[in-house]
């Protein structure tokens, strides 16, 4: 395997809601989550995020687990509605308080917090205000980055503004899996556009606020390889990774849509006003790529008689989440960007598996997920030797928790939780990656 440097961050990653539980605690309003999962039919077994991990009240104690784990850096998320409970009012200082506190006894414990402003908690009164779909959105989410640097940007150097818009549009806005739960390709396109732009109007923010801040968005990814080399596949994949990735990542380095995936989706462009690309586009500190699988693409109206024999593999392992098991995808996605953006350094915000882990006698034997991480792992310093400016990568995820949609039935975590009695148990795969950033 490649090597990675010394400098090389390992870290782990959560979000507010998938973790923390107390809906109400301390004055903290009501997400578009606490609505979509209360909502009858959204979320598998009618799970929500009422109690979660209940890492509200058990902040110090999870630390301490990090701390055994030997993380260097947590990624988590700030809860939106824990600072402003109704959306845009004076910020609640209680809600600030509790990022404070976790704050301080993350650098006590010697570990960088990397917080991320946004992980898909809007507060419920902006979506009822019209959400991502309304410009007053970016700017309500500028004020709130202003706030929360404010308070934080004196202890806190590494942020992020927004998880994966991909998801926030595609998932939240047009396919209705995600909150608030609308479908609506219109209402996707200006989503997607609005939370680019709060991207770049919470820069702006924070540099005002927290003047040495390192700012970055992360993007959700996928390799999206060519079903076969038929010219028609070809020209489908290149499409696919536009509207999977470029999508999200033109507008931030090159301060334009992609050309072929503005026609795919007819768009008018009508959300983008005079200077919003320069606002999106203006320089970051750094880019975080999220991975998990890949995509393949391929045109259905080529006949099978007329298409050559398959590019690759179609018989993967797959994860509990039935996603396809593709190390080399990871490697693949962070070469083509280098090769076609000047990139500034990469984290890999966040990367992971799902298996159905069992505890037995007070252990949990996950060596598919070990396997998972060493080949991932591997797929990075492979990346890195080819020029690749990385600076570390965050495993998904640092416990099991809420799995959105999914209720809680994934497990991705590398610190077993029994949701019954809250009971944590480091997993195997946690010990080995322990024992690996130690000796790296």
């Amino acid at each position: 395997m490649q090597t990675l440097p010394d400098d090389f961050v390992w870290g782990v990653a959560t979000a507010a809601y998938q973790i923390e539980g107390a809906p109400s605690a301390n004055g903290r309003g009501e997400s578009i989550w606490d609505r979509f999962a209360h909502t009858p039919g959204k979320t598998r077994n009618g799970d929500t995020g009422d109690a979660a991990c209940e890492h509200f009240y058990r902040w110090e104690s999870d630390i301490e687990l990090m701390q055994q784990l030997g993380v260097q850096a947590y990624r988590f998320s700030i809860a939106w509605p824990r600072i402003f409970p109704h959306g845009s009012e004076n910020p609640n200082l209680a809600g600030l308080g509790f990022y404070d506190r976790l704050v301080d006894k993350l650098l006590e414990a010697g570990i960088t917090p990397s917080p991320t402003l946004y992980h898909w908690d809007l507060p419920q009164a902006l979506e009822d205000d019209g959400g991502w779909v309304q410009r007053r959105t970016a700017y309500a989410f500028a004020h709130y980055a202003e706030v929360v640097g404010e308070r934080l940007g004196d202890r806190v150097q590494q942020w992020w503004t927004i998880n994966e818009p991909w998801c926030v549009a595609e998932l939240g806005y047009f396919s209705g899996d995600h909150a608030p739960g609308r479908r609506n390709r219109k209402d996707a396109l200006a989503a997607a556009h609005h939370t680019l732009l709060a991207h770049g109007l919470g820069m702006e923010a924070l540099r005002r606020s927290a003047p040495a801040a390192q700012i970055g968005l992360v993007t959700n990814v996928e390799c999206v390889v060519p079903r076969s080399a038929h010219p028609a596949d070809i020209e489908a994949a290149e499409l696919a990774h536009q509207l999977r990735n470029t999508w999200y990542v033109d507008p931030v380095l090159k301060g334009e849509y992609p050309e072929r995936a503005s026609e795919h989706y007819q768009w008018d462009a009508q959300p983008v006003r005079p200077g919003d690309m320069e606002i999106i586009s203006a320089p970051m500190d750094s880019l975080g790529v999220n991975y998990y699988s890949r995509q393949v693409a391929g045109d259905e109206r080529v006949d099978d008689a007329d298409r050559p024999p398959p590019l690759v593999n179609a018989n993967l392992p797959r994860t509990t989440m039935g996603w396809e098991i593709y190390p080399e995808g990871l490697r693949d996605i962070l070469m083509r960007f280098q090769q076609d953006y000047e990139l500034p350094p990469v984290y890999v915000t966040e990367s992971g598996v799902a298996f159905a882990d069992v505890e037995q006698d007070g252990a949990i034997h996950d060596a598919d997920r070990r396997a998972y991480l060493e080949s991932h792992f591997a797929a990075a310093a492979e990346a890195h030797a080819a020029g690749v400016d990385l600076r570390g990568y965050f495993v998904w995820s640092l416990m099991d928790n809420f799995e959105w949609q999914h209720g809680y039935s994934q497990r991705f975590g590398l610190v077993w939780v029994d949701y019954a009695t809250q009971e944590r148990i480091i997993k195997d795969s946690g010990y080995w990656f322990a024992s690996m950033v130690k000796s790296s």
